[in-house]
């Protein structure tokens, strides 16, 4: 054994793991891909012919610590996805579409099962997204994370014609916000998740919450939805939204904010739809206020639109989704009803 593997690295093991590397992300390629994973950099050449003035948009983005849940659970396919679907719904709400996604895994040890099943899951949904997985990075750092860790970083590159930019100026008062569903805690508030249900109420993964269809493993390893095909749905329909709000960490509290003119309030009604079971529970025998239930968790709100009066209805059917309040005049906050 060679003094870097008894240090920890085994560049065996890597090379032999990254050799599989190809085959997987191969199938996520777009034509505008250029050679293979393993360069100093990946290639892209981009089709800019459709835009009269392109606008590049880069997100970059990490799992948090659903990957405590999904290290305790084995099941770790779905969190390349919910990486992927999370930065993918970043970029979304400037309007862009997705062009190319690379990744970063730093781990103590190198497990190649865990390994290729996160790379499957991120070219899963970068195929479904017509995102291309374009490269990344894999780092053995012993000492920095504990034997069964890892951490998981992604990072996106999409485009968006500079007059479809969003959020708009023409946001005004009686402009709706369409509310879109989200599949359980998406990829934010699991720190406050797992102290609650596995410190202080000493849950196992095998538990059951009542209301929930599945176990509570399952149901906090839900996938973050991606809200792409909604979107284009839209497009296609011609129906214009003025803005886009991801409902990640901070909630509705903090990230509706983010796209809203400061003479303008966002109001919303919190009986307009029904806060998921799990949500209820947290929030219930965490003994938290409402305020920060909504500051932490998306309360069952993965993605906000906002639309004019006169389609809202419509893009809420087409989406799936409900109105939850309006636009009112006031300072670019939140207030809820």
């Amino acid at each position: 054994m060679d003094r870097y593997s008894q240090a920890g690295v085994d560049l065996d093991l890597a090379a032999s793991v990254k050799a599989g590397l190809r085959g997987i992300a191969r199938k996520s390629a777009r034509p505008e891909v250029l050679g293979a994973i393993g360069g100093f950099g990946g290639l892209f050449r981009p089709v800019l012919s459709a835009f009269r003035e392109p606008v590049l948009v880069a997100s970059i983005d990490g799992v948090g610590t659903k990957l405590k849940v999904a290290a305790l659970a084995h099941r770790h396919q779905g969190v390349g996805e919910d990486l992927v679907h999370h930065c993918v719904n970043d970029i979304a709400t400037t309007g862009a579409e997705p062009l190319f996604f690379l990744d970063y895994v730093g781990t103590s040890r190198l497990d190649p099962s865990c390994f290729h099943s996160i790379l499957r899951g991120m070219a899963r949904a970068c195929r479904r997204t017509g995102c291309a997985l374009l490269g990344g990075e894999t780092a053995q750092m012993p000492g920095m994370y504990r034997d069964d860790e890892y951490d998981l970083v992604g990072a996106i590159v999409g485009i968006v014609d500079r007059q479809a930019l969003l959020p708009s100026v023409g946001m005004r008062v009686g402009d709706l916000l369409i509310g879109l569903r989200s599949c359980g805690l998406h990829t934010n508030g699991y720190s406050l998740a797992r102290k609650i249900l596995f410190e202080e109420q000493n849950l196992s993964l095998d538990a059951r919450i009542p209301g929930c269809p599945l176990p509570l493993g399952e149901e906090l390893l839900r996938v973050h939805r991606s809200y792409l095909p909604e979107l284009r749905r839209l497009r296609r329909l011609e129906l214009p939204v003025k803005g886009i709000a991801h409902i990640t960490g901070g909630g509705l509290l903090e990230n509706l904010p983010r796209i809203l003119p400061k003479r303008l309030d966002a109001q919303i009604d919190v009986g307009s739809w029904r806060v998921p079971p799990l949500f209820r529970f947290l929030t219930k025998v965490g003994k938290l206020s409402p305020e920060e239930s909504y500051r932490v968790f998306n309360m069952g709100i993965g993605m906000v639109l906002i639309a004019s009066a006169d389609c809202g209805e419509r893009i809420a059917q087409a989406t799936d989704g409900r109105i939850i309040g309006k636009l009112v005049s006031g300072e670019g906050r939140v207030l809820f009803r």
